[in-house]
């Protein structure tokens, strides 16, 4: 089982960087998957600009064809998601249009974080992932930007949140062993 930790945020100053490396190091400690992180700033995408919707498959830009091969090996995803605005950063919504086959029938946890724990952008995380067929999981780990977050910059997660990352790494974990049998 091979898991991204993706990083959904390109901003400067962005917290998503410290809050991947945190689910990485404890993520790291299973022995039932291995897990990367993936930044979506370091794949260096303009606004989508594939001329063929990505269901088709007909990839024609080399920054999309990268892209594709840096997602299609693994077998579940964990998305680090921000709130701007209340929504889903458009860098990471972005990145995930680009493509289409390779989001399919595998599975996905939310690690969100904003003002409310990032609860509106997992919402709509999960509507764009019902569309691609990428089967999210129940549990998930809202870090406050007020208790999870000293002086609303450094991540300090509070002792539950730990607990809350581990129970939704054993829901990826179990979907996306099962989703394998789809994808064979």
């Amino acid at each position: 089982m091979k898991i991204a930790i993706i990083i959904g945020s390109t901003r400067p100053g962005r917290k998503g960087e410290a809050v991947a490396k945190w689910v990485y190091e404890l993520a790291s400690k299973r022995s039932d998957a291995t897990f990367e992180i993936v930044d979506i700033a370091a794949a260096n995408l303009p606004f989508l600009d594939e001329p063929a919707p990505a269901i088709s498959g007909k990839y024609s830009h080399a920054h999309t064809k990268a892209w594709s091969e840096k997602i299609k090996p693994f077998d579940a995803f964990v998305f680090v998601a921000p709130e701007y605005n209340h929504g889903l950063s458009s860098a990471l919504k972005n990145a995930i249009d680009f493509l289409y086959a390779e989001w399919v029938n595998k599975a996905a946890g939310i690690v969100s974080y904003g003002a409310i724990g990032g609860a509106r952008s997992a919402e709509q995380l999960r509507l764009v992932m019902a569309q691609l067929q990428l089967a999210d999981v129940q549990a998930q780990v809202m870090l406050s930007l007020f208790t999870d977050f000293e002086n609303m910059t450094t991540l300090k997660p509070a002792a539950n949140q730990e607990k809350a990352l581990s129970t939704m790494l054993d829901q990826v974990v179990a979907w996306g062993t099962a989703l394998k049998t789809l994808r064979g």
